[in-house]
């Protein structure tokens, strides 16, 4: 097995993980805003932890990256807020769907900082992820504001893995995660007194139950420390774009988790299934694609 086909492979097994955080999310007994603060608190301690025990040390190569990795982590914060927003709004299914349209952001975004061509490719299978997205929308018109909240939240999403594509060629993707979460959690708990003065908001809701505590648990260590850890070393290898378009496959992966976890919620008409089908046809297309544009490049370049 060649190394692509490994991180292929780990890739997929990461967004499995990422599928079941809107069902943490569903789980938690929590609002948005307090379950995002705790799950960067958990996972800032657990790398905190790691980092020592392994000995990494907590230090940039190049000081310049410290700030652009603390400002990550607010949009990181920014977009876990919006996605369980969403889960809450709507349902598990159509938050996870409305994620799909970050590899849509992510064709034009990741062009854009590098300085290459937008590939044409990558554009009309974000585009056909779209056309899944839209048929989705028909379908479940009732769950709008949810949907339209998801990809908001996607477009974050996209806006930080293109930047950490860049930083983790330059720095240790731990190291990075690590700053990321801190940055996360520093700015929702700077954010708690706005917060704290928006309509409906009573207070803070910072006493977890003990079941709360364990999905937190499981949200902080599992899906974030391991999980966005990995995706983030992975990107040492693979580009923003194909991390973002695998990561479509999260609502395939998470609705066949919420219809064990939520079978009276999922139950959703053929047109949400049909959208699903054109989002992961996507997926499976591009590496094809993609290999295809390689050898053609390599052969271009041969004949100069």
């Amino acid at each position: 097995m060649t190394q692509e086909n490994k991180d292929f492979g780990f890739l997929h097994f990461i967004v499995l993980i990422w599928g079941f955080t809107a069902i943490l999310g569903v789980l938690i007994d929590l609002p948005s805003v307090e379950m995002v603060f705790f799950r960067t608190m958990i996972a800032s301690l657990g790398l905190a932890v790691l980092l020592a025990l392994w000995k990494k040390g907590f230090n940039f190569r190049a000081g310049k990256h410290f700030p652009i990795t603390l400002g990550t982590g607010v949009l990181i914060a920014a977009h876990w807020i919006l996605f369980f927003l969403s889960a809450r709004l709507s349902n598990v299914s159509v938050c996870l769907a409305g994620m799909a349209t970050c590899s849509l952001w992510t064709s034009f975004l990741e062009p854009l900082t590098s300085k290459k061509k937008i590939k044409l490719f990558e554009v009309l299978l974000s585009i056909l992820a779209f056309i899944g997205i839209v048929i989705i929308f028909n379908v479940e018109f009732d769950h709008f504001l949810g949907l339209i909240l998801a990809m908001v939240s996607a477009f974050i999403a996209a806006l930080f893995t293109v930047i950490n594509g860049n930083l983790t060629k330059k720095e240790d993707p731990f190291i990075i995660t690590f700053y990321e979460m801190v940055g996360a959690c520093l700015s929702i708990a700077l954010f708690f007194p706005i917060y704290l003065q928006l309509e409906g908001i009573d207070g803070l809701a910072l006493s977890p139950t003990m079941s709360d505590w364990g999905y937190l648990l499981l949200l902080g260590l599992i899906c974030t420390v391991f999980a966005y850890s990995y995706s983030v070393q992975l990107m040492q290898r693979l580009s923003a774009f194909t991390v973002n378009l695998t990561v479509n496959l999260e609502p395939v992966y998470g609705i066949i988790m919420a219809l064990i976890f939520f079978p009276e919620d999922e139950q959703m008409t053929p047109g949400f299934y049909l959208g699903t089908g054109l989002i992961l046809a996507s997926v499976l297309i591009y590496p094809l694609l993609n290999r295809a544009f390689k050898r053609k490049a390599l052969e271009t370049d041969n004949l100069r």
